[in-house]
Parts: structure tokens; C-alpha cells; sequence
């Protein structure tokens, strides 16, 4: 009686145990999802002007991210940016540099709510509601192309679904089909998926969206592995490539990035769908 009494304890702790661990996660998940940079205006404008980036501002004149028009105006199009959990806006001077290295399109980079010197707080309530903001504000007068980045991929693919008869193309970087599968591949001892409040269903977006969607996977990425963005991929019964890259980890393009965004370019602008209002 004494053992059994001892093993109905012993039970008892590790239930307890596990449900305060659950509760952790349950309580610091953003903590663990979102990874912002903050800076004040000041180093914001300075490191802009380095980059050769400008304020991309509402209506109301508030900073909802950074810009580069194409030097060659008229622009052919406009590219709006979604980039990942742990970069900025600035961080993705390297994308504006490659892209508008192929081709005359204007760039917009939407800043997340608490990153940089942006008020407010990271989550996918806050992230879609600035990226719907962000996106009313592009001209429809030539076509619209999303770039999403990792947890970007979300945010770009909720863009895509929500906006789908004004988005021409969309190329995703690392994405997956949705955050709960590999938030639970992460912490497989964990009901995470019924933890989980931002959960990022990009397969589920997409399914209103048909357009052409580009999605590029590496092989060694422990970020995101690959599984998940190939079921993304393969799940998606639209127009559609895919590059993979064994070598790379996370978001590695593992050739020249020319190379690459002449290749995304091209399957954009072949045989491109009517834009309709």
C-alpha cells in the first residue's frame, strides 16, 4: 500500500509538472515566436538613409515601413515585403538590392508592429492588421507581388487569400503550411496545437488564392525544415514552382541571388493573369 501510494504521488507530481510547463507555453508563446529589434526614430532614419530606404507612410502620414522606388520610372510593378520573426525592415535592404538588380519594381517593406521603432505589440492579429493597412495603400495601377520570409510567409499567404484578385504573384522563403505543425515538431511532448493562439494557416489562405506562388526550401533548415514548406507546396492547386536547395539552411538561397530573382521574375511575369478590381 505504502508503493502504491508512493507511485499515485509520484503520478500526481509529474501531472502537475507537465500542466505547469503547458501553462508556461501557453502564457510566454509570443515570447517565444516574436523576436523584435527595437530602435528609436533616430537610428531608424540613419540606418534608412544608409540603405537608401525611405519612410513608407499611411495616410495619416504614420511610418508603416520603408521603400525604394525604382530608380527607372514608370515602375513595371510593386513588390511588398514580409520578412521574419527575428529581422526588421532594414534587414531586408539585401532583398531591394537583388530584386531591383533585375528588375524596375518598387519595393515596400512593412514593418510589424513592435519591431523597430513601430509602436504596438507583435501577433497575428496585429501583423494582419498592419499588412492589410500597409497593402490598401499600393497603387493597383500595375501588378502587386508579395516576397514573404519565413513567419513572413504567413502574413504574405493571409495577404494572398484575403486580396487574392489584386496580387499577380507571390514567392515564399522558407514558409510552412501552417506555424501549429511546426511549433508541435518542435515540442513534440506538448499539445501544442491546441496551445497555440497564432497559428498562421497559410494552406488555409491559399486555398482563395490562385495566382502563381513560388516557394523556395533548403534542405538543412532546423528553423523550418523543409517538410513543411513542401506540403505547403504540394497542398496548393494553383500555378506554382518550387526551388530547393539541399545544401542551404534557413532561408538560404543557395545561388547567385540574381540567378534566383530572375528565375522568380520570369515565373511571375509569363502569361500573367487579368488584375481585376
Amino acid at each position: 500500500m505504502v508503493l502504491t501510494r508512493l507511485v499515485r504521488l509520484l503520478l500526481l507530481a509529474c501531472g502537475l509538472f507537465y500542466l505547469l510547463v503547458c501553462a508556461g507555453m501557453a502564457i510566454a508563446q509570443r515570447s517565444l515566436i516574436y523576436f523584435p529589434s527595437v530602435f528609436t526614430r533616430e537610428q531608424v532614419d540613419q540606418m534608412a538613409q544608409s540603405a537608401l530606404l525611405e519612410r513608407w507612410t499611411n495616410s495619416a502620414g504614420q511610418s508603416i515601413g520603408l521603400e525604394r522606388l525604382s530608380p527607372r520610372q514608370p515602375a513595371e510593378a510593386s513588390v511588398m515585403i514580409m520578412y521574419g520573426n527575428g529581422s526588421t525592415a532594414i534587414g531586408c535592404e539585401h532583398y531591394v538590392n537583388d530584386i531591383q538588380g533585375v528588375a524596375a519594381f518598387d519595393i515596400f517593406i512593412l514593418e510589424y508592429p513592435g519591431y523597430e521603432d513601430r509602436p504596438g505589440s507583435p501577433s497575428e492579429d496585429s501583423l494582419f492588421n498592419a499588412a492589410s493597412e500597409a497593402f490598401r495603400t499600393l497603387s493597383t495601377n500595375q501588378p502587386i507581388y508579395l516576397v514573404g520570409e519565413s513567419l513572413g510567409t504567413g502574413v504574405a499567404s493571409y495577404l494572398a487569400g484575403t486580396y487574392s484578385n489584386k496580387i499577380a504573384g507571390v514567392v515564399l522563403i522558407s514558409p510552412f503550411n501552417r506555424l501549429t505543425d511546426v511549433a508541435q515538431n518542435d515540442f513534440p511532448q506538448l499539445p501544442v496545437r491546441s496551445l497555440l493562439v497564432d497559428r498562421f494557416p497559410s494552406d488555409e489562405y491559399l486555398r482563395y488564392y490562385h495566382g502563381k506562388v513560388g516557394i523556395m526550401v533548403d534542405g538543412r533548415d532546423t528553423v523550418v525544415p523543409e517538410k513543411f514548406g513542401l506540403r505547403l507546396y504540394n497542398g496548393y492547386v494553383g500555378p506554382k514552382k518550387l526551388w530547393e536547395f539541399p545544401g542551404g539552411g534557413h532561408c538560404d538561397i543557395m545561388e547567385p541571388p540574381s540567378k534566383f530573382w530572375k528565375e522568380i521574375v520570369a515565373f511571375w511575369q509569363t502569361n500573367p493573369p487579368s488584375m481585376r478590381e
